[in-house]
């Protein structure tokens, strides 16, 4: 039993390298919404050429500014989408750990009773210990990434472009991160890894 409870670590260890990933995707998806956020609100003003003072007697000046942030929201757009294929690529991952997490306790010649699931050794965690917390940190980032996907959906897709105020409340969301509890995630690594330096 020690010994699974060794393999399940592993597991975690490559759980928290994948959460230290997910930290920086979320600062970096957090630029690019506000980057994206304010060339949008910036795109009505430079519609209107009452808006240029001085410069609106220069031929085609709106057109080449507006030509200009396009094309930097262009990118911007793009960079948000491979952003969010990199948050996919970490619950995959999860979903990945889980189910090898399941299989070493199922997959064995004897798979184990739910007993034996339940029995600690000292200080360590018991293998449903190892399995819940598994399945716990994958629906969470799992939900996570949805709730992202469909933030930065909204901000792509919708004509006429969100007011400023639900930029706002767009960029709130993304922050917040409500599905995952970092002093959740934090109590299951401690009993993971009881008794551990981590």
């Amino acid at each position: 039993m020690e010994m699974l409870v060794k393999k399940y670590q592993q597991k975690y260890s490559k759980v928290r390298e994948e959460m230290d990933r997910w930290d920086e995707l979320q600062s970096r998806l957090l630029r690019q919404f506000r980057n994206a956020s304010s060339i949008i609100e910036r795109l009505e003003v430079l519609q209107d050429l009452q808006n240029y003072g001085a410069l609106k007697s220069i031929v085609g000046i709106r057109e080449a500014i507006l030509g200009k942030q396009m094309s930097s929201l262009e990118v911007i757009l793009q960079s948000l989408k491979d952003t969010m294929q990199e948050f996919n690529g970490i619950v995959m991952s999860f979903e990945k750990i889980l189910r090898d997490g399941k299989h070493l306790a199922n997959g064995a010649s004897r798979p184990l009773t739910e007993n034996q699931k339940q029995q600690r050794v000292g200080i360590q965690p018991s293998i449903a210990d190892c399995m819940d917390g598994l399945e716990f940190i994958y629906k969470r980032h799992h939900a996570e990434y949805h709730l992202k996907l469909s933030t930065v959906s909204s901000l792509m897709s919708k004509k006429p472009p969100p007011s400023a105020s639900d930029f706002g409340a767009l960029q709130q969301l993304l922050t917040d991160q409500p599905n995952i509890a970092k002093e959740e995630v934090q109590s299951i690594f401690d009993i993971i890894f009881a008794g551990e330096l981590c």
